[in-house]
């Protein structure tokens, strides 16, 4: 019985975190595997890299993400911890079950949209624009 629970936990030292890459204000993250004690920094190698995300729209209006499911479902099965934002990510993807605040961000989001008591100064919404004009 050790032995299988010892199976389980192969990897419970370790997290799936986004590690930035790229300028402030042209962010880019590699989805990595890291040790959990470990700050989130350049200069420490984190064990493997298994994916990437580019959080900005390019021309076709997408938000490009790259994961290597194969070696994903080795570090899940193996009992690694998720965290909140790669958890979102591969939720989106479809890999894992989504996450509890995707669905309260996208209640906010269809909120917003319809209530304007809710929504925040600084976003502008192309269909409210369109609306007025």
């Amino acid at each position: 019985m050790s032995q299988v629970s010892g199976q389980l936990a192969k990897y419970s030292r370790y997290c799936l975190r986004l590690s930035h890459w790229g300028c402030k204000n042209r962010p880019f993250y590699h989805i990595v595997v890291a040790k959990k004690s470990f700050p989130n920094r350049h200069y420490i190698d984190p064990v493997e890299q298994v994916g990437t995300f580019d959080p900005l729209p390019n021309a076709h209006n997408e938000k490009l993400c790259a994961l290597n499911l194969e070696r994903l479902s080795h570090y899940i099965a193996g009992g690694i911890t998720i965290e909140e934002p790669v958890a979102q990510l591969l939720g989106l993807a479809g890999f894992t079950p989504n996450h509890p605040s995707t669905y309260s961000q996208a209640w906010r989001n269809r909120e917003a949209l319809t209530n304007e008591s809710t929504r925040r100064t600084n976003v502008i919404l192309k269909e409210v624009q369109q609306e007025s004009a």
